[in-house]
């Protein structure tokens, strides 16, 4: 395993996070699959966040992750900063009647709070399997609610290190959606932190629906094998699933990536097998089948960074590799 590196601009004195070199990205996404990034930075918590963006050369690609789901990290690797946002200590607690839940925390997390305290709305965030932060950035959300149904306001870090509060009519917001208004500076802001409101309610109620939509994955999803959670967006009206199930694609593989045979807009990579390429094949895949067959033209909810390493290889002189 790599040494723990500095960056340049800073000091080995004021770091208290872990920053390596070439780091294999299958260990932080929840596929299991996937290139290195040329380096990745666990902050010890938001101040050191602060400190190490701060000393960032302002032209330093950077992608912010949670718990790593939703995500796909090409096999020619990530040329930037991944910033690992799960392990920050993430504070949670109330706050003039609000919850406040830092970027780092996991979804899950915020809505047994909420239960435990006599809240009821956020039980819906215990079947997102990521962190408040990831939450936010897409507006994630299941059995009928979305995260942003329920931020008050959310609070944000710039590539500076300044610290920001905004309100939710400053961004535009939809069904996996969420991106600043404005371009500029608060395009480059991540999330660090979101004030939620949840109504009064019972706990033993709000727990009991936990237990039910918990119950209701595990039924219905391939929580076993490394996943990423739905692949596409629902469209209008009808669910990915239902159409990918019906081109008769469920079981099929592309190397070691497979579709789910238990829910149709899960790629599975059951035997850790996969390539990031695996993947994004069968992502290609399931898109142009139920293109062809229903005229719907599929979008995935995945994010996919880095280089095709294809491209790479062409671009060197003789295309050497």
């Amino acid at each position: 395993m790599a040494e723990p590196i500095v960056p340049p601009n800073s000091s080995p004195s004021r770091l208290r996070g872990i920053l390596r070199e070439c780091e294999p990205m299958s260990r932080h996404v929840s596929w299991r699959a996937g290139g290195t990034a040329a380096r990745v930075f666990t902050p010890a918590d938001l101040d050191d966040l602060r400190i190490f963006l701060s000393s960032l050369d302002t032209q330093e690609p950077v992608c912010f992750v949670g718990l790593g789901s939703n995500l796909l990290v090409r096999d020619g690797g990530f040329q930037g900063t991944v910033v690992l946002m799960h392990r920050t200590r993430g504070e949670m607690r109330f706050e003039d009647g609000l919850i406040y839940a830092e970027a780092g925390v996991a979804a899950p997390k915020v809505a047994r709070f909420a239960a435990i305290n006599e809240l009821e709305g956020a039980e819906f965030l215990a079947g997102v399997p990521g962190t408040v932060g990831g939450a936010l950035a897409m507006n994630a959300g299941c059995y009928g609610s979305e995260t942003w149904n329920h931020v008050v306001r959310v609070r944000t870090m710039g590539r500076d290190g300044s610290l920001h509060e905004r309100l939710p009519d400053e961004y535009d917001i939809g069904y996996r959606h969420c991106a600043p208004k404005k371009a500029g500076a608060m395009s480059e802001e991540c999330f660090i932190g979101a004030w939620f409101r949840f109504h009064p309610g019972n706990s033993a109620v709000a727990r009991m629906r936990i237990k039910d939509y918990l119950s209701r994955r595990i039924a219905s999803q391939p929580l076993d094998l490394p996943n990423a959670g739905s692949v596409f967006r629902n469209p209008p009206g009808d669910h990915a699933a239902r159409l990918i199930e019906a081109c008769g694609l469920k079981g099929f593989a592309i190397g070691g990536a497979r579709i789910s045979d238990k829910h149709a807009n899960f790629i599975v990579n059951p035997l850790r097998s996969a390539t990031a390429a695996d993947i994004e094949a069968l992502i290609a895949h399931a898109r142009t089948a139920v293109r062809a067959r229903f005229g719907i033209d599929l979008v995935p909810e995945v994010r996919i960074i880095g280089d095709d390493p294809m491209t790479l290889t062409a671009a060197r002189p003789g295309g050497e590799a």
